[in-house]
């Protein structure tokens, strides 16, 4: 069993362990079948698994980069691939870095077993996120082409984004064919063989969380086809009866395929749902192209009301352009929270955004920032003690802090890039900046 540990006082005992450990390095992963790239959580970049993986499905994680950032951690030095937690705790003593809820989801046990590991050793997971293929049907301007066939289809058709400096441009240049190297449905991908080779051998008896990813995963049959097997077979297997199952989803799928998924949810013994948002209104819309802001947010207060998810979370990107609406969402989120038979299993999560480097809110004017500061902390200031769960208060405050970091080395090429980017983004979408966002906003951007 889990033992309860605030944040503060876990991350201590992690340090315990060395300066810079991380049971996500062990025991956590998310893999990319659609590519062969795997990486231990969302903050490193990834690593190409071996092609030696059909003889070995362990190879799905245990690369030989990870196996070196697991000797430098165990040795206290800091991976450099992990640089979003070092400046994030560096930044200020009371932040929590991402390494502590990484970690803290494990037993002291658990812990001490990844720490006396051998760095070399195949160790199967504990907690997986999988993609199996790319398949989306919104381009969300802060993804790219590697996560969205609807991105693919945006380059595809109007080429790449041109002019821009920055080092983000490479993400915007191609359809990036290297992220999908087999077809959705091609059954000959050795990565997807591979999965469910060692799903039998090991993972239905190893793992303790199961979050299926994309693009949506609602439009991918595999998932369909992992739900039917653990839906089945919890009936005589214990850990796929403790198994925690998610999956992330944008809700914006056929209303057909949202009825299917309230219907698996029941059938499911621990089942959450991960969605995503920042904003609300056409400023929701704008960041995340195909969302239907009231579309989406009915999906979330029928699914809160009438499924079977445990946990219902939204995971808010923090960006450049959310910092003027992210306040009314949290408002709305708390409401539906509070009206609802529960209060439990409905939760946000606040995730500062670093690539494109040229979308984050630190390329925003200093002025700017320190409005938006003083905003989040007045908002923080308005909600009563219990009214946010521990690791929301933090997020909040955490971002607040954030605001306030310096300017980035590069920013004259950030803030070209920037422009650039949302000139051509609203060209080949058909939205326009000045007329979805508040004149702070629209003013600095008309005169960038």
């Amino acid at each position: 069993m889990k033992q309860d540990r605030t944040e503060s006082k876990f991350r201590k005992k992690l340090d315990s362990f060395s300066s810079s450990f991380c049971a996500a390095k062990w025991w956590n992963s998310t893999i990319w079948l659609g590519s062969g790239q795997t990486t231990s959580c969302h903050h490193p970049p990834w690593n190409d698994i071996p092609k030696k993986v059909i003889e070995n499905p362990k190879l799905l994680h245990n690369t030989k980069e990870k196996k070196k950032d697991r000797k430098k951690m165990l040795a206290g030095k800091r991976p450099k691939g992990c640089d979003y937690c070092w400046k994030v705790q560096d930044a200020s003593p009371s932040n929590i870095p991402d390494r502590v809820y990484k970690s803290m989801i494990y037993t002291d046990e658990e812990l001490q077993e990844a720490f006396s590991t051998k760095p070399k050793e195949d160790v199967n997971l504990k907690t997986l996120e999988v993609s199996f293929d790319r398949t989306c049907n919104f381009a969300c301007s802060y993804c790219n082409p590697s996560f969205s066939t609807t991105w693919v289809k945006d380059i595809n058709k109007n080429g790449p984004y041109t002019d821009m400096v920055s080092e983000g441009r490479f993400t915007y240049l191609d359809n990036h064919p290297q992220a999908q190297k087999f077809k959705a449905r091609d059954i000959e991908n050795p990565y997807v063989i591979s999965f469910w080779s060692w799903w039998e051998s090991d993972l239905k008896h190893s793992l303790q969380e199961l979050r299926v990813t994309g693009g949506e995963p609602t439009l991918s049959p595999e998932l369909w086809k992992l739900l039917e097997r653990v839906s089945v077979e919890s009936a005589e297997n214990l850990n796929l009866k403790k198994l925690k199952i998610a999956i992330n989803s944008n809700l914006g799928a056929p209303e057909d395929i949202f009825k299917k998924l309230k219907l698996v949810s029941k059938k499911i013994p621990n089942f959450d749902l991960y969605t995503s948002c920042e904003a609300v209104g056409l400023q929701a819309e704008y960041i995340r192209d195909g969302l239907n802001y009231t579309q989406w947010f009915n999906r979330l207060t029928e699914l809160k009301r009438n499924a079977n998810f445990k946990t219902l979370s939204v995971m808010a990107t923090i960006n450049s352009l959310c910092l003027w609406s992210l306040t009314d969402l949290l408002d709305d989120l708390l409401k539906l929270r509070m009206k609802t038979l529960t209060n439990d299993g409905l939760n946000f999560t606040l995730n500062i955004l670093r690539f494109p480097s040229f979308q984050s809110c630190l390329v925003l004017p200093v002025d700017i920032r320190k409005s938006r500061q003083e905003h989040l902390q007045q908002w923080l200031n308005s909600y009563d003690e219990g009214v946010l769960y521990e690791h929301e208060i933090n997020h909040m405050k955490r971002l607040i802090v954030y605001l306030g970091q310096p300017e980035p080395k590069d920013i004259s090429k950030l803030r070209l890039d920037f422009k650039l980017f949302y000139s051509q983004y609203d060209q080949r979408r058909g939205k326009s900046f000045n007329e979805t966002f508040p004149n702070e906003l629209s003013d600095w951007y008309l005169n960038l």
